[in-house]
């Protein structure tokens, strides 16, 4: 299975390689070290807080499990890896993952993170520094610590996804479909929203530590926080709906998947359904050269439509979008880019600078405004909630004109749906990771 994966590792090494040749170039700069982060305290306590390595670093190695160690790249020299290593009795040491990809670096262990410094070529021009700056390497020599012209344009790039990443996100996806089965299965069966986390994380074979996300796992009207962050113990509540918003990584890529359940027939599974059918006509429109700002109208304009089919609102969907009655009942943004990062980096750039490209006016929250280019991969995620706080704020201007309120109060004890998938944009139609993973389970 890994030997698979690791087939296209070296096509995405040297990707990775041009990338940074450029972007040294541009920046003026002889090279680069990238450091995996450190492991950080609670105040007072010796109890670490889960480890997160720097992005910049698993996007050259597939180690994600590596306190304090160092990738360094110099033009026209392989890249080394030290992997630190400390010899220790009260906890296991990190261990270097074995596989082919071992090929593509010169690997040294380290005991002690001073032990690298002669083994990355500081000594070789002007080096830069990527990741969080640490007071004892200071000292070290580094010409620049996080350049933002270096951050830019590998920023920029990052955006389009080599063989080697979608394979890892495809594996992500495959995990994450079958613990949204478990969870739904759990909820169904009259498990509580902790227990159907539990469930989740079984099949996924992940420990929360290992989730690039905290799991939205939220029943009835939990489901209208959007980032619900409580697991409830109680089986004996209402069940009217189910919203759960979780994900998966492999070798450090993510997947992000939502689904949302009803607890039985009527109205709110009505629209259920609807959202769903909504959803992946959104989901076809991820074409190359497309840009993903009108993908979020497109999709404010089929939620209105929705809203006024559903005996939500009075108004058009076009009054609907043009009175902000929409963003009443969907205010956040359509999507993002995903990746090594759940909300990856670079979703407004519209240059190798970084130069922000706008969002829509009355839009502030949509994370994405680039053109779509084969190989990014993007959550699309419509959705309606009955947030009360929206709701009190729409009913107090001149958009309560515009909203059954009857239907309102009907549904605000269902508190919302969102559904989410995870979209390739290819040459040619779209490639959805999400409906793939759970087709394959089916």
């Amino acid at each position: 299975m890994q030997d698979d994966i690791d087939a296209g590792f070296g096509k995405h090494v040297a990707e990775m390689r041009r990338r940074a040749d450029e972007a040294l170039r541009v920046s003026r700069l002889d090279g680069v070290v990238i450091h995996s982060g450190r492991a950080r305290y609670a105040f007072l306590d010796d109890r670490p807080y889960p480890f997160v390595v720097n992005p910049h670093f698993k996007h050259w190695a597939p180690v994600t499990d590596a306190p304090d160690s160092f990738i360094a790249y110099r033009p026209g020299d392989r890249p080394r890896l030290c992997f630190h290593q400390p010899a220790d009795y009260w906890h296991r040491p990190p261990v270097l993952p074995g596989g082919a990809w071992q090929a593509e670096f010169d690997v040294s262990i380290v005991r002690a993170p001073a032990d690298a410094r002669p083994l990355l070529g500081l000594e070789r021009g002007r080096i830069a520094w990527i990741g969080e700056p640490q007071a004892d390497f200071e000292d070290w020599g580094f010409a620049a610590v996080n350049p933002p012209a270096l951050l830019s344009w590998l920023h920029y790039f990052r955006a389009v996804k080599t063989g080697y990443e979608l394979d890892c996100m495809r594996r992500a996806s495959a995990m994450g479909a079958r613990g949204h089965v478990a969870a739904r299965d759990a909820f169904q069966a009259g498990a509580s929203e902790f227990e159907a986390h539990l469930a989740y994380c079984s099949a996924a074979d992940a420990r929360d530590d290992d989730l690039p996300y905290g799991n939205i796992i939220a029943y009835d009207e939990g489901a209208a926080v959007l980032h619900y962050q409580h697991l409830d113990r109680r089986r004996d509540r209402p069940r009217r709906s189910f919203l759960i918003d979780a994900g998966a990584q492999h070798r450090g890529y993510a997947c992000d998947i939502t689904r949302t359940w009803a607890g039985g027939a009527g109205e709110f599974a009505d629209l259920v359904r609807a959202m769903d059918d909504l959803q992946r006509r959104l989901c076809a429109g991820v074409r190359a050269g497309r840009d993903y700002r009108e993908v979020h109208l497109d999709a404010h304009r089929a939620i209105g439509q929705l809203l006024r089919d559903g005996g939500l609102i009075h108004c058009d969907a076009e009054a609907a979008v043009s009175e902000h009655v929409t963003s009443v009942f969907f205010p956040h943004g359509i999507g993002h880019l995903l990746g090594l990062q759940v909300h990856d980096v670079a979703g407004l750039a519209g240059d190798v600078q970084g130069t922000e490209i706008p969002r829509p006016p009355g839009h502030p929250f949509l994370r994405l405004t680039r053109v779509l280019e084969p190989g990014f991969v993007v959550t699309i995620e419509p959705g309606i909630y009955f947030i009360d706080l929206l709701l009190d704020a729409a009913r107090a201007d001149h958009r309560r004109q515009y909203i059954r309120w009857d239907a309102v109060d009907r549904l605000r004890p269902y508190g919302g749906i969102r559904i989410e998938d995870d979209v390739v944009c290819t040459d040619a139609v779209p490639e959805n990771l999400t409906r793939d993973a759970f087709a394959a389970l089916a």
